[in-house]
């Protein structure tokens, strides 16, 4: 049987907060795309780039929807709150490292890409480690519900991002978001499909 957070004001308090750090992730991510369509080639556009905005803009929406479990929690401490907000700042990190207020000295996205690839991937690799303490502050028994899978799952992904971060290789890069979106794409049709 769940059970419901004992003051839902406290759940409500925190769910705004962390939606609009989740607003502003959507914005920047949105935006940059945008900006990339009315400007090609101004931008010299880079696939494995436009590939993780995507993956994070999935990402951020899975977040803010997978966060009703939150309702899990009966007791919120700041210690709790710190977490979920740092999370959610996270995203908000990764998505301004990957669509900057501008390109600056670099000549197109790839660029800048491979010259900020140690900040977007450890960030990256720090996003799917929260996303474990996120899921174990819920709960053991929720931890448990995922199964083996979810561990080993997020384990890999942060340690493809680690590597990622030295690996100038674009077939690496490519391969890495190919499976990256996959899992992403598995995960939510397996567990998260409708909202409980």
């Amino acid at each position: 049987m769940e059970t419901l957070v004992s003051n839902p004001g406290a759940f409500v308090h925190v769910r705004v907060f962390i939606g609009i750090i989740t607003g502003l992730c959507v914005a920047r991510l949105l935006n940059g795309l945008a900006n990339m369509v009315q400007h090609p080639r101004r931008e010299h556009l880079y696939s494995v780039h436009i590939g993780w905005a995507l993956f994070l803009l999935l990402a951020v929406m899975h977040f803010w929807w997978f966060e009703i479990g939150l309702a899990r929690i009966e007791r919120w401490t700041f210690g709790l709150y710190f977490l979920v907000v740092a999370y959610a700042s996270c995203f908000f990190f990764t998505c301004a490292i990957l669509f900057p207020d501008k390109v600056g000295e670099n000549s197109s996205y790839r660029d800048y890409f491979h010259t900020r690839q140690k900040w977007f991937y450890g960030l990256l690799a720090t996003l799917f480690c929260l996303d474990m303490l996120d899921t174990a502050m819920k709960g053991a028994e929720h931890f448990r519900s995922f199964g083996t899978f979810y561990p080993l799952r997020q384990t890999g992904l942060a340690a493809l991002a680690v590597a990622a971060m030295w690996i100038r290789a674009p077939r690496f890069h490519i391969a890495f978001l190919v499976l990256a979106l996959a899992a992403e794409v598995f995960w939510i049709l397996d567990q998260f499909a409708v909202l409980d």
